[in-house]
């Protein structure tokens, strides 16, 4: 792989990093605004249900088969065809998403009760809980309409080396609902509705937020209705498998979820606030460096490049391990600490932020293996391969299902979180036996010897961290200030710790990310 090809896709996962981070932290105080005003039982439980399915939904056929589909597709016609092509694809796709999700939507919303009974047979049980559940989400079914389209254009951004836009564009989402929460809440008989309706208003205004810069890139859309397109039926096949191959990380958090529905009230509200800390992570690093490779490894794949496309695969799984190992460790210490601060406080207690912790150390154990599958999907994609990730898909969610049932009566909601691990993991190995066998082999030794390199520099960092969160008692109250400084300076002095071993037991990623530095500055000086 090129330094050209290299400083591209670190600046474009630098893009989405930094786009990433103003909209999970925006997204943190999201559930901190829903933990302090509805806590975590009938009235959470039945909105993260429901907001679970169009979401589920979202991650299956938008960001996940959408994408892998259309991205390499539209890539060979952007960079081996005329700008033309490129563009009439692009309104074709755009126009008949459009027909297809609106088509989708109707459904969605008229079938709310049976989509709901199956997927959360213990809402039943419970009075009134069902029926909220139903309600909630019909009202927010049509956000599926708007947030495939916007994953479209966000293909369309991304091959055309625009990142910003789409990554940035969630914090409009986690605004809507920020503000739904605080001004409607008290406005509605039921005040967990005020959040549908900022669900409803965060995805319309998703993708009003990039028509324009579309429009400035060349591709103002245009409705063009050509069902007979050449890469429409391509596209079309490529996503029937990918839609189980990319989504079976939700698929299986979906199954948590299922079951959860037949644990104690509240174990729902827990998982979906652990998945959410754990995913801050996974949003920030793995999503970007997996979004940034997958144009770079299209257009290799398209030209024939097969030792370019390896480098460039490679170089993201280091990347992605680099970041993950040490965020792994740095979780599970910190799971409660950070909840206590986050969350404690009004209807969120302490035995609730004891509970959502533990799922959170489970769930964490699977982070580097899960960002790993993240990275490894999209390669099998660029090769235009979609069979195989739809066959461990499978193996991994029913490994999943069994994990569960297993786990979900010793452990309760821990158990679940703790399946979800166990059959990412068996999903990455399945991943890499068989691309290495694909491909041949890629380096995973080299990838591995550094991700041991960053797990031998993390194992001090979390010492160092755990010690520090002793110096203050975080069942407690209040003491906001005191918690911050005793969080925020034992992190920054255990990251600290870890790039000063790491570089010590030379890590290359420690390496790359000084010289490019030191780049930078040089450019700068020089002007």
């Amino acid at each position: 792989m090129s330094d050209t090809e290299k400083k591209q896709i670190v600046r474009a996962a630098g893009v989405l990093g930094f786009a990433t981070i103003i909209s999970r932290i925006m997204g943190m105080v999201r559930d901190m605004v829903v933990s302090r005003l509805f806590g975590a039982g009938l009235a959470t439980d039945a909105f993260f249900a429901a907001f679970q399915i169009p979401n589920m939904l979202r991650r299956f056929f938008a960001e996940g088969a959408l994408t892998a589909a259309f991205v390499p597709t539209f890539s060979e016609y952007y960079t081996q065809r005329s700008e033309q092509e490129a563009r009439d694809l692009a309104n074709t796709c755009f126009t008949l998403l459009t027909i297809v999700m609106a088509l989708t939507t109707i459904l969605g919303i008229l079938c709310s009760p049976t989509i709901v009974g199956i997927m959360f047979p213990g809402f039943r049980e419970l009075p009134g809980k069902f029926d909220l559940t139903v309600l909630l989400n019909r009202l927010m079914f049509p956000y599926l309409f708007f947030i495939s389209l916007v994953a479209l254009c966000m293909g369309i951004l991304n091959t055309v080396r625009h990142f910003f836009t789409p990554a940035i564009s969630t914090v409009f989402l986690n605004l809507a609902m920020i503000l739904s929460a605080l001004l409607l809440h008290d406005r509605f008989q039921v005040p967990i509705v005020s959040l549908a309706v900022g669900v409803l208003v965060g995805g319309m205004l998703q993708l009003l937020l990039q028509l324009p810069m579309l429009y400035r890139k060349g591709f103002g859309i245009r409705p063009r209705l050509d069902f007979r397109h050449p890469a429409v039926r391509r596209i079309t096949l490529l996503m029937g498998p990918s839609i189980f191959g990319v989504g079976v990380y939700y698929l299986n958090l979906t199954v948590s979820n299922i079951l959860a529905s037949l644990l104690p009230q509240g174990s729902i509200s827990y998982l979906y606030y652990a998945q959410r800390l754990f995913e801050f992570p996974q949003g920030i690093i793995t999503v970007s460096v997996a979004q940034a490779v997958l144009p770079s490894m299209s257009r290799q794949a398209a030209a024939g490049e097969m030792e370019q496309l390896k480098e460039s695969l490679r170089f993201g799984l280091k990347i992605t391990l680099f970041i993950t190992v040490p965020a792994m460790v740095g979780l599970m210490v910190c799971a409660t600490p950070i909840f206590t601060l986050l969350f404690m406080g009004g209807e969120f207690d302490y035995l609730k932020a004891v509970k959502a912790a533990e799922a959170l150390r489970y769930y964490s154990l699977g982070l580097a293996v899960v960002a790993l599958v993240r990275v490894l999907i999209p390669a099998f994609y660029a090769l235009k391969d979609t069979r195989t990730p739809v066959v461990t898909a499978f193996i991994t969610f029913l490994l999943n299902a069994g994990f569960s049932l297993l786990l979900m009566k010793p452990l309760l909601h821990g158990g679940l979180a703790l399946a979800t691990t166990l059959a990412s993991g068996c999903n990455m190995a399945m991943l890499l036996f068989l691309l290495r066998k694909k491909i041949g082999g890629f380096g995973c030794g080299r990838v591995f010897g550094s991700a041991f390199k960053t797990l031998v520099a993390a194992v001090p960092m979390g010492f160092l961290v755990w010690y520090g969160m002793r110096l203050t008692d975080w069942s407690l109250g209040g003491q906001k200030l005191e918690k911050i400084t005793v969080l925020g300076g034992s992190i920054g002095a255990g990251t600290l710790l870890f790039i000063l071993t790491a570089h010590l037991l030379g890590c290359e990623e420690v390496r790359d990310a000084g010289a490019l530095l030191r780049r930078k500055f040089r450019k700068k000086t020089n002007r």
